[in-house]
């Protein structure tokens, strides 16, 4: 790990995946705890001689070597960490004083430290001690996709009427010489991959992908009893809704329902692509929902949400994660959360091949609102898409209200003020990769604009939220 990309971790203060140590008197024991809760969670970055503030304080060169040593000595010492680990600090040098960096990746094994379990719960490592919630940690680290669930006295006749042959008519209209386009039901559905076998057990039977996909809505609460998504329109009551839409249907009807719900409550600006007209709207929207409906993970109990507001529209899902990341086209690894759903999905059109979505999502979005999209992988999958009325990619109409347009501001703090504005907790490094440009040049921007009286902080500096005043 490079200076530069410790100092941003620095600069994004602490949160579920990063915490600061200050290990005046060496590594103690709440370092090993963090180690404990990171291993058993989706893993993250310790890193030792900084405050909890971000000041880099730095430690002791002398003792550096020291530490490492006991550091590897406690993390293999099968009396204090069960199963043991191997994990080895990096030494770091920056603004003149030395660091510890500790990458500590997410582990197969459910680790203990000291007979106790950790998990990460936000910024804090937490004893677990709930067999329920112990139980829940194991599923969480099974190697295994959900969608693959068996079972066995399950068939055809779960499947609702009709949706076969729609879906065979879509795969078709896509591709005229579709292998589904000859084949007869059951021959579809088994190539689909939905039929199979455990190999545990020797059932054979409808995967839970097929359920899902096709299947009736009392078969799909039978299997699945917390399976459902909320669309939500809040943009006049904000406390309730006003409008809103509980989907229970299988996955193929859920897509139709969710983007009738988008159509009816978002605009749909004039675009052309070349010599075509494009709904920019559908393009979005047919990324976002696909996503939440492809990848989330269905032994969760969380609901899958769609939520429109007035700045903005965002989703959530529960998701196996495989990284604590933010997305963005140029940093991103394409997983494949429920390969067969995904396929299927694929096939009929409505989605495209993995890695493309993310791809398309930034384009249209940047063309729809004059910005980035937020995508962040984590127990939550959430995705934000900033909505602007009064931008249009044709005239470039700018974001910021007309109050502020001769205001003697920068084009670049105009952006930033828009972008605090859609998204009032986004940080310093957030802003620079929607910007394209370093996060010392944004924080240059950001102190002038305090300086100058035009937004301030509120709150601490990893939970609080930027505030814009009114330029006159």
């Amino acid at each position: 790990m490079d200076a530069e990309k410790i100092k941003d971790l620095i600069r994004s203060g602490e949160n579920q995946w990063t915490e600061f140590k200050r290990c005046g008197n060496g590594i103690e024991s709440d370092v090993y705890e963090t180690v404990c809760s990171f291993s058993n969670h989706f893993g993250g970055h310790i890193l030792c001689g900084v405050l909890d503030d971000g000041t880099i304080n730095g430690l002791p060169p002398k003792a550096i070597g020291a530490m490492k040593k006991n550091f590897i000595s406690v993390l293999s010492n099968s009396a204090l960490f069960s199963p043991t680990l191997m994990i080895e600090p990096e030494t770091i040098e920056i603004e003149g004083k030395k660091i510890l960096y500790i990458q500590v990746p997410s582990s197969s094994d459910l680790h203990t430290y000291k007979k106790v379990i950790y998990d990460r719960v936000l910024e804090a490592d937490v004893k677990v001690t709930s067999t329920t919630k112990i139980a829940e940690m194991y599923i969480r680290k099974q190697n295994i996709f959900t969608e693959k669930k068996i079972f066995k006295y399950a068939g055809i006749s779960e499947l609702e009427p009709g949706l076969i042959e729609k879906c065979r008519r879509l795969a078709v209209l896509k591709n005229d010489e579709h292998p589904w386009k000859n084949m007869t039901d059951e021959e579809l559905l088994k190539s689909a991959n939905f039929f199979g076998k455990d190999w545990q057990t020797g059932d054979e039977g409808m995967t839970l992908a097929g359920l899902l996909l096709l299947g009736k809505q009392d078969v799909i609460m039978s299997v699945c009893p917390t399976y459902k998504t909320d669309a939500i329109l809040r943009r006049v009551n904000l406390d309730r809704y006003d409008d809103r839409v509980l989907v229970y249907n299988n996955l193929v009807e859920s897509y139709d329902i969710l983007m009738q719900f988008a159509q009816k409550h978002l605009s749909d600006k004039f675009f052309m692509e070349g010599s075509q007209t494009v709904s920019l709207r559908d393009k979005i929207t047919r990324e976002v929902i696909s996503n939440i409906l492809m990848h989330r993970e269905f032994s969760s109990a969380y609901v899958s949400k769609f939520v429109i507001e007035k700045e903005r529209f965002y989703t959530e899902n529960p998701c196996r994660a495989q990284n604590h990341i933010e997305i963005t086209p140029e940093h991103f690894t394409p997983v494949s959360k429920n390969p067969i759903i995904a396929r299927f999905f694929t096939n009929i059109g409505y989605a495209d091949e993995l890695g493309s979505g993310t791809r398309n999502l930034f384009k249209y979005t940047q063309l729809y609102s004059g910005v980035r999209p937020r995508m962040v992988e984590d127990e939550m999958f959430t995705i934000s898409v900033p909505l602007d009325e009064n931008y249009s990619a044709d005239y470039q109409i700018s974001t910021i209200p007309a109050a502020t347009e001769n205001s003697g501001l920068s084009q670049r703090q105009n952006s930033i003020i828009a972008l605090m504005r859609q998204i009032p907790s986004i940080t310093a490094v957030q802003l620079a990769e929607n910007l394209g440009v370093s996060s010392r040049t944004v924080e240059n921007e950001i102190k002038q604009l305090r300086k100058s009286g035009i937004i301030e902080r509120q709150g601490a500096t990893k939970d609080g939220k930027w505030i814009v005043k009114e330029i006159r």
